[in-house]
């Protein structure tokens, strides 16, 4: 299996609802560095798994509209913990969408899998992996 992933990263500002989060249940802020790694068993013909610069593009296209945003103001994240592990497979299903609408140019129809990775310090980090539906 091949697999290219690229890095960006989201600043936001959240709270959690339950006992369980603690002093998170305040609004606080967080700086999440995102890893995308995007799986195929072979690779394009121009020997590549996509193109890095597109899938750069579209991971950048997925986090503008939270970047720099309150989650719990936003209509799709009401009622919702925005945790590290709700935000992984957030952007796995937007990511997934964008690969299956052609955002990754020529050979990203051969992706079969995506790994969303958010690190939320050098200390903890959680992902959502899956194949594209």
């Amino acid at each position: 299996m091949y697999a290219i992933e690229v890095r960006d990263h989201v600043m936001i500002a959240h709270s959690f609802r339950g006992e369980l989060f603690g002093p998170a249940q305040g609004l606080h802020g967080a700086t999440f560095v995102v890893d995308v790694a995007f799986f195929r068993e072979s690779l394009t013909p121009d020997g590549v798994v996509v193109d890095i610069g597109r899938a750069s593009e579209a991971l950048k296209t997925i986090l503008a509209p939270l970047n720099y945003r309150n989650l719990d103001d936003l209509p799709d994240f009401s009622g919702k913990n925005t945790t590290t592990e709700f935000l992984c497979g957030h952007i796995h299903a937007a990511m997934a969408a964008a690969t299956r609408a052609g955002a990754l140019g020529p050979g990203g129809e051969g992706v079969s899998r995506l790994r969303v990775t958010l690190h939320e310090s050098h200390l903890a980090r959680a992902w959502f992996e899956a194949p594209l539906a």
